[in-house]
């Protein structure tokens, strides 16, 4: 996850130094593409059984050529507060029906899903309903990386079962390769900063468990199998403008 996080960080300092010429009301340019973006996404097939709706927040790095096709880098975390694993601590409750912490008091145990996406991605801008040869249809796909898991949030008490190495009997982590398919607009202002993007995105993950136990199943061998894990949602993103402006012309009699 850290080495990713570094490598979506190095694409975003990198990408300013590349420029190019401003001339976006008059013709199609190749140009850096960075934007930072926000989608909300349903979950469907396996990671349904796991997690309800998801908060995705992350960022983009490309480049788009003068005939509009993109190339980049497209990354973002997951989040969300809806949990679907409703037993999961069922075996660490007493008869009062409460969790106990180091000190016998009753321990608050906070869920919550967590994850993270990179990928490579290729797409094109079709100038069409557009003020300009740079905005329109925008479609984009991609292969990557998926990781995700249940957060367990013991707020600062020390419950000894959900400590260091035992929290991750509980936590469902799970990794594999992703694709993903976005259909929407982007709108590049002939002048000003109004840049941004929006449309429809579906994301499907192909995961396995990482854990070789859950603690909550413990006479239940760990599945190997190969889960689809479905997210399907709207996403929009904000253009970070980095070309510079067309100089001027200069006539001298």
């Amino acid at each position: 996850m850290k080495k990713s996080i570094l490598l979506l960080l190095f694409i975003l300092l990198c990408a300013p130094t590349l420029k190019a010429q401003r001339n976006v009301e008059d013709s199609a340019i190749a140009t850096p593409w960075v934007a930072l973006n926000y989608g909300l996404a349903q979950t469907s097939g396996d990671l349904a059984d796991r997690y309800g709706l998801m908060n995705h927040v992350g960022a983009m790095a490309g480049y788009k050529t003068a005939s509009n096709w993109v190339f980049g880098f497209d990354g973002y975390f997951m989040f969300g507060n809806q949990v679907r694993q409703p037993n999961i601590f069922a075996s660490l409750v007493d008869s009062y029906g409460t969790v106990t912490d180091e000190s016998g008091g009753i321990g608050l145990v906070v869920v919550s899903a967590r994850g993270f996406n990179v990928n490579a991605m290729v797409g094109k801008v079709i100038p069409v309903f557009s003020p300009n040869k740079n905005s329109g249809i925008y479609i984009h796909a991609g292969v990557g990386y998926i990781q995700h898991r249940t957060r367990i949030d013991t707020q600062e008490q020390v419950i000894p079962s959900l400590e260091l190495d035992y929290r991750k009997g509980y936590d469902r982590y799970s990794t594999g390769i992703s694709t993903h398919q976005f259909l929407g607009y982007a709108f590049l202002a002939n002048h000003g900063l109004v840049n941004f993007y929006g449309g429809f995105y579906c994301n499907q993950g192909f995961t396995k468990n990482r854990r070789e136990i859950f603690f909550d199943q413990p006479d239940e061998p760990v599945s190997t199998k190969t889960m689809f894990d479905l997210q399907y949602g709207v996403k929009l993103g904000w253009f970070i403008p980095i070309y510079q402006r067309k100089p001027k012309d200069y006539y001298y009699d």
